[in-house]
């Protein structure tokens, strides 16, 4: 089985307010105060300025999208973060803005790369945005990122 996300997430309330604008974002609830946004087919051809993608080394991060993500900054932290396992084998990528900028990564952990002791960089990310994760869990455990698959199933 693989496991595929590519999402934006933060705060349910400020994530709300900030994608209001955009009528092919879609939200879903993952706990813990915080709402997470798939970057679908429709929402990446929607924000997608043009300018070349893979910025900040993401696979999906729509071209200039990053400029928007450090404007919704403003109001608290925002994170994207990337996942893609099969077989339990992958590679995971998060960055953490606040305040405007970046204060959190890019972070990557590569195929066969075992994770930092500060965790995996969705975790971190997730830490960063304020996650509590009980005795044996992870962040990414705590909010329920391992109940589906794929990315778009949240909103299906």
């Amino acid at each position: 089985m693989g496991y595929d996300l590519r999402a934006v997430i933060a705060d349910e309330e400020a994530l709300r307010r900030a994608a209001r604008d955009l009528p092919a974002a879609r939200l879903a609830s993952i706990g813990q105060g915080l709402s997470l946004m798939p970057m679908t087919d429709a929402l990446f051809d929607s924000v997608a300025d043009g300018s070349r993608v893979g910025t900040l080394g993401f696979w999906g991060l729509p071209g200039g999208f990053e400029k928007t993500l450090a404007a919704w900054s403003a109001s608290g932290p925002v994170a994207y973060v990337e996942a893609e396992y099969f077989g339990g084998v992958g590679e995971q990528r998060a960055a953490v803005w606040n305040g405007g900028g970046i204060v959190l990564g890019p972070l990557h952990v590569e195929e066969g790369q075992p994770c930092p002791p500060a965790g995996s960089p969705i975790s971190q990310a997730l830490w960063r945005l304020g996650v509590a994760a009980s005795t044996g869990e992870d962040e990414f455990s705590a909010v329920g990122l391992d109940r589906h698959q794929r990315g778009e199933a949240w909103i299906a």
